[in-house]
């Protein structure tokens, strides 16, 4: 269980040739998603993927399997800087799948003003002209490190703020999309909007208009990690998956058709140079951004994240 455009069809194909093993491969469009299909039927799903915090949201629920990693030789091209999360400090339950950032992505023969941040989307040159991630704690966190408070707060009253200011730029919001806003993009169907990295690197590719900005007022980042759900039937061969996949080689194809960081540095060191720098204009040294944060854990305050953005998508 995985992102939608995030892993090439072709690749897959190949580790079924390589192995005998059938791939039964779903997608997903949400961290939240992927938790509802693990409480519904995690037993049928041998490897997910989802972002960092959800990883310690389904440790904390004891919701996977300990990763043997000595069944991962190709662990040894990992980057020691991806590992060690403080919630799972010696990676028995997670490991690094690929690493960036939510970017504003502008289309500059289309917008008049130049975009800086989170707040000039507020603009009514916007109307009805944005695309932006169906994520709550992407965008309520940008609107909660707008308003100077923190962007994984667990704070009821400053989570309702967030909200209200998100209700505020409705207006300017043609479409909720985490999947493809690329395509909207490259069409000229929207004027700008907040997306992953990659999404912004491809629409670039086709559309030279489109310029990537690293918000002032809030960068996020984020790390999607490889787990193996309590109970899968087949922990070997998702084992053996993952480490087909950190085979540099392999791993370099996934990077070249979605231009996101690999925690392979191995695979980044076999990037063509025009790649490596379509990867660093979404990156921009996000990490020493000043509003820099990956999203955490914030336990029950979960409910009111989603019950505010439910409210902000009404």
């Amino acid at each position: 269980m995985n992102w939608s455009e995030y892993l090439p069809e072709h690749l897959i194909k190949q580790f079924e040739e390589e192995t005998g093993i059938k791939v039964n491969y779903s997608e997903i469009s949400s961290n939240e998603e992927m938790m509802a299909k693990l409480n519904v039927s995690g037993g049928d799903f041998d490897l997910a993927v989802p972002s960092t915090y959800f990883v310690e949201v389904l440790i904390n629920q004891d919701k996977l399997e300990k990763i043997n990693k000595e069944n991962i030789p190709n662990l040894k091209y990992i980057g020691k800087d991806y590992l060690g999360w403080d919630f799972d400090p010696n990676d028995d339950y997670s490991l690094p799948y690929l690493w960036g950032t939510e970017v504003i992505a502008v289309n500059e023969e289309l917008v008049d003003k130049e975009v800086t941040s989170y707040k000039d989307l507020f603009d009514p040159e916007f109307k009805d002209s944005l695309v932006i991630l169906d994520d709550p704690r992407t965008m309520l966190g940008a609107m909660l490190s707008m308003l100077g408070h923190d962007p994984n707060s667990r704070k009821e009253e400053e989570i309702v703020a967030a909200g209200e200011e998100l209700k505020k730029l409705k207006p300017n919001i043609k479409v909720y999309d985490s999947d493809n806003a690329k395509n909207l993009l490259i069409s000229n169907e929207v004027k700008a909007g907040v997306v992953y990295g990659a999404e912004a690197a491809l629409a670039m590719r086709e559309n030279p208009n489109i310029k990537v900005v690293i918000p002032e007022d809030f960068l996020s980042l984020w790390q999607d990690n490889f787990v193996i759900p309590k109970g899968a039937k087949n922990k070997e061969n998702a084992e053996k998956f993952i480490n087909f996949i950190y085979d540099p080689e392999v791993n370099k194809e996934i990077v070249l058709d979605y231009p996101y960081v690999s925690p392979n540095e191995e695979a980044m060191n076999l990037l063509p140079d025009d790649i490596r720098k379509e990867i660093e204009k979404t990156v921009d040294e996000g990490v020493n951004h000043p509003k820099a944060a990956h999203a955490v854990d914030v336990g029950e305050a979960l409910q009111i994240y989603d019950r505010v953005w439910s409210e902000v998508k009404q």
